[in-house]
């Protein structure tokens, strides 16, 4: 397939570019970097295509699930440049309008059952505020975590995280989580027994561990037994909520009594960082009675979350454009399998992320390889070294999509081939 290519950058830019990541950030930060980018370094983009210095396009179905509406969405940058032209920041003493309007149509948009909002700027950023508030309105400090969670690199919640390669090192992390198999039913009943809980964490989909589904009758049991319990229940959905997986919140969707859902990265609209923690009075208690107890200089802050808004309305513009995507993401899939079922063991997803799993690591890297080498973006899965992800953006075409399966259809092959 012949490859696109604008006007370049100076290539001088790329060498530059790893130079400065080698000396001030990682040396491997560096390879990996030159190694995906085949020596060239990002340099605009728009939609679904990011453009790089040596002048190629590449395709993303990756950006670890944040360019959900493509990037430099016209509406998002419309949103952003309004905003920056008034006041694209806060003094922190005075109200600022921006975020509780925000926080308004966020609660709205998740069918306002859940109606208290804190915004951090990253994942961990939620994650952390929501188990602080799950312990000190409750009184308890044991928190359950499930095998196989991702929830963030911080120390708090690397407690909740499975990964070991992540903990190395690091231990004592948080105190007090118990770990959880996604398959137990009675799980949660059997850690009450022992342990004063004060929270839950899980995620519906384990997407960085491979795009693993947890059984929603299995969560509801969960849920129900949890708070019989007293605990607090906390869905962290901030890689696969907002119509990712074709459903605001998949934890709503499928009826659980929640007490908080986590949302974060494509919440910003591709453009800006920010997340939100959307949870009740009782999990917000303390900071009802005291507004101080948790606050960062960036929450709320106006530049990011003014984008919210215009961010939840075009995804809901954009649903049944989403659901076309992931019928023929499936599609492409199941015929990726037929064609290579030596080489490709499973596919799984919904909506707008998907897994492709390889045989071996080595085939996986090949994969991975070969991607790169036909200008493709997509993730690999941290805890599933088999694994690969898929996550298109809800403004994909149908020939981005047909595009996509036929690079990773040839990239497959080759890798087969290779590691034969």
């Amino acid at each position: 397939m012949t490859e696109r290519t604008t006007t370049a950058a100076p290539v001088a830019d790329a060498r530059e570019t790893f130079r400065r990541v080698k000396r001030h950030f990682s040396p491997g930060l560096a390879v990996a970097g030159r190694f995906t980018g085949r020596g060239a370094v990002e340099a605009s983009a728009e939609g679904c295509r990011v453009t790089l210095s040596d002048g190629r396009e590449v395709l993303d179905f990756g950006s670890y699930a944040v360019a959900l509406l493509g990037h430099r969405n016209p509406a998002i940058v419309e949103a952003v440049r309004a905003q920056l032209d008034v006041m694209p920041t806060s003094t922190r003493s005075v109200q600022n309008p921006v975020a509780p309007l925000a926080a308004e149509r966020l609660t709205a948009y998740l069918g306002g059952t859940l109606g208290r909002v804190y915004f951090g700027c990253g994942g961990a950023d939620v994650v952390e505020a929501s188990v602080k508030l799950a312990r000190m309105a409750t009184g308890r400090t044991t928190v359950v975590a499930v095998d196989g969670a991702f929830h963030g690199k911080t120390l708090g919640a690397l407690a909740l995280t499975d990964n070991p390669r992540f903990k190395a090192g690091l231990e004592p992390l948080l105190q007090g989580v118990v770990r959880v198999r996604p398959d137990d039913p009675e799980a949660i009943a059997k850690v009450v027994r022992e342990h004063e809980v004060a929270a839950l964490v899980f995620e519906p989909v384990q997407a960085e561990n491979g795009v693993r589904f947890l059984d929603e009758t299995v969560l509801a049991r969960w849920c129900r037994d949890a708070h019989e319990h007293g605990a607090l229940v906390i869905a962290d959905e901030i890689q696969v909520g907002l119509r990712r997986c074709g459903a605001p919140s998949l934890a709503l969707e499928y009826g659980l009594d929640v007490d908080c859902v986590l949302l974060g990265k494509p919440l910003g609209g591709g453009v800006m960082p920010v997340s939100a923690a959307v949870g009740n009075d009782r999990l917000f208690a303390p900071l009802l009675a005291d507004p101080m107890l948790h606050t960062a200089t960036f929450s709320g802050h106006p530049l990011s979350t003014a984008v919210i808004p215009r961010a939840l309305d075009l995804i809901e513009w954009h649903a049944d454009d989403g659901e076309q995507v992931a019928q023929a993401m499936e599609q492409g899939l199941a015929v990726l399998r037929e064609l290579h079922p030596d080489a490709v063991v499973a596919t799984r997803g919904r909506g707008l992320l998907w897994a492709v799993d390889l045989r071996t690591p080595e085939l996986a890297g090949g994969v991975l390889t070969g991607l790169a080498q036909r200008s493709v973006v997509v993730s690999p899965c941290l805890s599933r070294p088999t694994t690969i992800r898929l996550l298109p953006p809800i403004v994909a075409t149908e020939a981005e999509v047909k595009e996509a399966m036929t690079l990773l259809s040839d990239a497959v092959a080759e890798a087969a081939l290779a590691t034969a």
